[in-house]
């Protein structure tokens, strides 16, 4: 990797829902350029990560760093601003809703209307298909398609770092594999992601290093290679 300059890092972060403890001093980082997965079963703590980077969740203690600058004490709205853009869970589209409309709602705050419309043209390039649906509510598309139209909308801002919750979630086998090269090409583009996800073959597949979570704890961390190698992934996630 050419690039070690630092775009997220959290340094020995810990949360809590109420009196019960969620993260205990997780340290991360993200450089510019590449893919960072982050590997975990349910409840593993996977979720509130993510919450916690974007300030819906508050740490108790620890810090976490976004582009040089201190963000775990700011709102979320403003970290959102400062260059992060989220893929959720869920993909959290308005399904009544044409895609054409679902992606302009990722550029509200931009106020040129035909920079909006070069980056929907930009992600219509990205994903061909969602131009062939663009007059199509989004709850008629795919699993696959709706993925698509989720990661274009956090693209529209031409984002410092996309975060993504479990983008392959519901997605049909073969899907997968396509939606992971999308992943790819964004990669190809320079834009950094932090990527959560259950199927850790396909996540190891496109991430330069990763984390695995175990009750909210970082259990092992390294490169993509370093971690298909570990025996307790292999067992764990990998089918070893």
């Amino acid at each position: 990797m050419e690039n070690h300059e630092s775009i997220l890092r959290l340094d020995n972060v810990s949360t809590s829902y109420g009196k019960v403890k969620m993260l205990q001093d997780v340290s991360l980082e993200v450089h510019s350029g590449e893919i960072v997965c982050l590997l975990g079963s349910n409840g593993s703590g996977k979720s509130t990560t993510i919450k916690t980077i974007i300030g819906l969740v508050k740490p108790d203690r620890g810090q976490i760093h976004f582009n040089g600058e201190r963000i775990d004490r700011v709102s979320t709205n403003i970290i959102i601003n400062k260059g992060i853009s989220i893929v959720p869970e869920g993909r959290r589209l308005f399904p009544k809703m044409t895609v054409y409309q679902n992606l302009k709602l990722g550029a509200t705050a931009e106020k040129d209307e035909s920079s909006v419309y070069e980056n929907i043209e930009r992600i219509y390039e990205l994903f061909p298909v969602l131009k062939d649906r663009r007059d199509q509510n989004t709850g008629t598309l795919s699993g696959g398609e709706q993925a698509m139209c989720a990661i274009g909308r956090a693209l529209i801002k031409n984002p410092l770092l996309i975060i993504m919750d479990e983008p392959s979630f519901g997605m049909a086998p073969i899907l997968v594999e396509q939606f992971y090269e999308t992943i790819k090409r964004i990669k190809a583009q320079g834009t950094p992601i932090l990527l959560s996800e259950q199927n850790a073959g396909m996540a190891l597949s496109v991430a330069d290093r990763g984390y695995v979570l175990q009750k909210g704890v970082v259990k092992i961390s390294g490169t993509t290679s370093e971690l298909k190698k570990s025996e307790e992934v292999q067992k764990a996630y990998l089918g070893g």
